[in-house]
């Protein structure tokens, strides 16, 4: 019981470290992908990721139970707020700052407590209350870039509604999170991402480039069916208030150095216009510290062995490339 019990928290720290790389990475892809079109790619990568995971070794998974009938309206529920949660993210992603919007998703762990304890009747004790409490508050400190953070506008009300969304839909996949795991998240992808699909065709999203889609479903595949398949497995053990109390580390890794300088990369490999060149200044800027500059130019000599005289000139240096907000 008590090795299942680790494996459980484990699960939930896990999935945290998945979904962590989903805000700054879908904010480099919303430049070049429709925020409902990128929604919609994401699900669909974390559906056709597990989908293929089942495939690979369906024999081994064949004993889990699958859902029912009596499931319908849990797993309707899930997808429906899959639909609508991803969509209100990107949206408000299009506005608010990646600062902001990670300091207001912390308020998902408050809601799937309070949903789970007012409308589930899960039981919370008073431990629980005090750590959820403890790690919003820390979330919400890491989560803290600059003002801009403090910063509230439509774009920031769009992100508590996805979170509180997410807070509704992490109950009802709690109360199947005892059937196939493989079967949960698949469905919830694809049905989901289906969804998203549609709604972005009918307001007249531009179709993505092939490249920008491919990403999409690798970063979708990585944060959400990775994460998913944790997150549920989590559940079962745990139930959905500790697994989301577990789950709040994400903003630990999310505001690590390593996390920061891999997203300022992909910018530069994701941006337009961005080349060769640009991928290596990006490439070296672990090299120097913030706010170091280079002057515009520099003076070198050039010595050449069979002549006798020399020549020194200006090399101007290319700019480099600069992250957007």
């Amino acid at each position: 019981m008590q090795n299942k019990k680790t494996t459980a928290i484990l699960l939930s720290v896990l999935a945290a470290a998945f979904y962590a790389v989903n805000v700054p990475f879908s904010k480099l892809l919303l430049n070049q992908i429709g925020p409902t079109f990128l929604a919609s790619l994401l699900y669909f990568g974390a559906g056709i990721g597990i989908g293929i995971l089942y495939l690979s070794n369906p024999k081994k998974h064949a004993g889990e139970k699958k859902l029912t009938r009596k499931d319908l309206p849990y797993t309707i529920g899930m997808i429906l707020l899959d639909i609508a949660a991803p969509i209100l993210l990107m949206l408000g992603l299009k506005s608010a700052t990646s600062a902001n919007a990670s300091l207001l998703g912390n308020f998902e762990i408050v809601a799937t407590s309070l949903i789970a304890l007012f409308l589930f009747r899960e039981k919370i004790s008073r431990r629980l209350w005090i750590a959820i409490a403890l790690i919003t508050l820390s979330s919400g400190i890491l989560s803290f870039e600059d003002m801009s953070s403090l910063h509230f506008s439509g774009g920031s009300l769009l992100v508590l509604a996805a979170a509180a969304c997410w807070g509704l839909e992490n109950n009802c996949t709690r109360n199947i999170s005892d059937k196939s795991t493989f079967e949960i998240v698949f469905l919830k992808g694809i049905f989901s991402g289906l969804g998203s699909c549609i709604i972005a065709l009918c307001i007249g999203e531009p179709l993505p480039k092939l490249g920008a889609v491919a990403a999409a479903l690798l970063l979708g595949f990585v944060a959400y069916g990775l994460s998913i398949f944790c997150y549920v497995r989590a559940q079962n053990a745990l139930g959905a208030a500790k697994t989301s109390a577990y789950y709040a580390v994400a903003p630990f890794y999310r505001n690590g150095a390593l996390l920061h300088h891999l997203a300022g990369c992909a910018e530069c490999a994701v941006l337009p216009g961005a080349g060769s060149h640009a991928r290596r200044l990006c490439a070296g800027r672990a090299g120097h510290p913030a706010g170091r500059t280079h002057p515009s130019s520099h003076p070198h000599v050039h010595s050449h062995p069979r002549r006798r005289d020399t020549y020194s000139h200006d090399h101007p240096q290319s700019r480099p490339c600069t992250r957007q907000k």
